[in-house]
């Protein structure tokens, strides 16, 4: 009889135990849900100034209006620009009219594999600037693409499809107009053959770009 109350007495300090446990489960939830509420807004509103912030020194010093976020385009493959990947584009617009926009790609072919670019273009079609945002490249040599390494990416400031001309978008070894890294020409040609693609893209698409409904996050 004993052992029956025993087991009894242990059947219900399990359904107690897993009650209590049930609560305090639901309770954290709650607790997780409410501080997500209410850290919803602030967390977007860091969300956009960190994404504005990035963003600026590819602006090439023009002013806008518009929250980036809002106005980014999210392109899936294929869509026509460099990479095996979805595309991003986020429109720049100042006085509620198109002056850039920024395109986030992917050169494919780099040395170490494949290599993601942000690239400024005003509506003249010229670049702003060029920032490399990830890449495996060689240490001492294909990493010369990063700003942190060298001011190799400044040679596309304010270049163009024209100035250039389109043919002497290639390092000077194969007859361009563009330096290449020391020991290193694969992941320059990489770099050059996407932000020419990028441009090119620019130039047939400028219209539809500008017309298309965001695609991002609101």
């Amino acid at each position: 009889m004993s052992r029956q109350v025993e087991e009894r007495k242990s059947a219900a300090s399990i359904w107690q135990g897993g009650i209590i446990l049930g609560a305090l489960a639901a309770l954290c939830t709650a607790l997780v849900a409410t501080t997500h509420h209410y850290a919803e807004p602030l967390i977007k509103a860091n969300e956009q100034a960190f994404l504005e912030e990035s963003l600026k020194p590819v602006l090439g010093g023009i002013k806008y209006q518009n929250e980036i976020k809002k106005s980014m385009l999210t392109l899936p493959l294929p869509h026509g620009l460099p990479g095996n990947e979805p595309a991003v584009i986020y429109r720049i617009y100042a006085d509620g009219v198109p002056a850039a926009a920024l395109f986030v790609v992917s050169a494919p072919d780099g040395f170490a594999g494949p290599i993601k670019i942000l690239i400024g273009v005003r509506m003249d079609g010229s670049i702003t600037t060029v920032r490399i945002l990830q890449h495996h490249e060689t240490p001492g040599l294909g990493d010369g693409i990063d700003a942190s390494k060298s001011d190799w990416q400044l040679q596309f400031d304010n270049a163009s499809l024209t100035a250039p001309d389109r043919k002497s978008w290639s390092i000077r070894r194969d007859g361009g107009v563009f330096d290449q890294l020391t020991g290193a020409s694969i992941t320059p040609r990489a770099i050059i053959r996407a932000i020419k693609e990028t441009l090119e893209y620019f130039e047939a698409n400028t219209k539809e770009i500008f017309a298309a409904a965001p695609s991002g996050p609101s």
